[in-house]
């Protein structure tokens, strides 16, 4: 499975940022769409573009425009953390949902929500979720895609853990996975080392 490690500077200072256990909210929020607008950046390096031309004030320029259909889909409720980052970069992009429950015991994923719009086989899809540990809740959520229509999906978390990287690559060796940083492995209760903690509880200031 394709795994690319975006190893850029500003990626890592925000990262670093993520990571810091005083990093409030509000910082942490920053944080996070600095570095999902780079991961996101290189996540669409591919996605289709065409030529085209306009009118400047002083005279005509060619350039490229993309010409492919671009859909989001973040899981939720984390990966809406994500969500604007992206728009800013392609605000034609259409957005669709995937909720997931993972059980804190367990560490299952169970699905209590997903809408998508429609002809996903046709779309460059970027599914986003900051944390892939286990790997369960991306399975589920590729698997919702898949049955949806979707033939091109890219995967941008900002960390991730060998286990759900391997439990990937084992159900979708297809896919692309765009991430700064893969770590260590998880503990006990299923959390990365030495990952950032609850994403959707720092983001939210919830717990």
């Amino acid at each position: 499975m394709p795994v690319h490690l975006v190893d850029h500077p500003l990626v890592h200072d925000a990262l670093l940022e993520l990571r810091d256990r005083t990093t409030p909210p509000a910082v942490f929020r920053q944080a996070a769409a600095r570095i999902t607008t780079l991961l996101a950046t290189e996540a669409m390096r591919d996605v289709p573009s065409a030529s085209a031309s306009v009118e400047t004030p002083i005279g005509p320029a060619g350039g490229r425009r993309v010409s492919g259909d671009i859909v989001v889909v973040p899981v939720l409720r984390a990966g809406l953390g994500m969500l604007d980052a992206i728009l800013l970069l392609a605000p034609r992009a259409r957005v669709g949902h995937i909720g997931l429950q993972r059980d804190e015991v367990t560490a299952v994923a169970s699905q209590y929500y997903a809408k998508f719009p429609a002809k996903l086989e046709t779309s460059f899809v970027l599914m986003v979720d900051p944390m892939l540990a286990t790997g369960g809740s991306a399975i589920a959520a590729l698997e919702l895609l898949r049955t949806a229509g979707a033939r091109q999906v890219h995967v941008v978390c900002i960390v991730a853990a060998p286990e759900g990287i391997a439990a990937l690559e084992a159900h979708f060796p297809a896919v692309h996975v765009f991430t700064p940083v893969v770590d260590t492995g998880l503990n006990a209760h299923k959390f990365i080392v030495p990952g950032l903690g609850d994403f959707g509880d720092r983001l939210y200031g919830t717990s």
